[in-house]
């Protein structure tokens, strides 16, 4: 029998989230271009990905509930993409300093045989602390989050940046907001609490 639940990520952070709930899963790369459009609201941005990269899985896995994802950070107008590189990690966190960043995190759950597709999408508010340029490149150099939107990562030392984190899950932050996930997987007949 085929896995019932597939994660459209290679992501190792929203496996191990996904992973929590306790529910057989498998990961897929979805191949899917991320290239920004013109004019495209974050979380506009970030919902129409999270639904491509479920679209790509599910296209190979019609039977199968599909969870696709995807972030988008912004501060003050600019995009905060995966920097990357230690250079452009640096500039995203020294812009970050002193102001608030929103990061959109959109959800997809789909099964193409049924035609079923629901969406999500959460936004979490981070207000950074004045940071000195020692602290930042230092903080780059010790945890080097250059696959991260944002430039940071909150589960580790990235939690030092902040003064807040505003989100109705904390688990958004992170990559996928799991709140959602578990009732939207409920819904589909994937409850994590059933019985065996």
């Amino acid at each position: 029998m085929s896995p019932r639940l597939y994660l459209a990520s290679t992501s190792r952070w929203r496996a191990a989230l996904l992973g929590r709930l306790g529910l057989p899963f498998l990961q897929e790369a979805p191949r899917v271009a991320e290239d920004p459009r013109p004019g495209e609201a974050p979380a506009s941005r970030a919902l129409r990905l999270a639904g491509e990269k479920a679209g790509a899985v599910c296209a190979r896995h019609p039977d199968a509930w599909v969870l696709g994802s995807d972030q988008v950070a912004e501060c003050d107008g600019h995009i905060l993409d995966k920097p990357g590189d230690s250079a452009r990690c640096v500039a995203q966190l020294q812009l970050c300093s002193g102001r608030a960043a929103r990061f959109h995190t959109a959800v997809t759950l789909r099964h193409a045989a049924s035609g079923v597709t629901t969406e999500h999408v959460d936004c979490t508010t981070v207000r950074f602390r004045r940071l000195a340029p020692a602290e930042v490149a230092r903080y780059v150099e010790l945890e080097q989050p250059f696959d991260c939107a944002g430039g940071f990562r909150c589960e580790g030392l990235g939690i030092v940046l902040f003064e807040s984190i505003e989100s109705r899950d904390p688990t958004a932050l992170v990559g996928l907001p799991l709140i959602w996930v578990a009732a939207a997987l409920r819904q589909a007949g994937l409850d994590p609490l059933a019985p065996a």
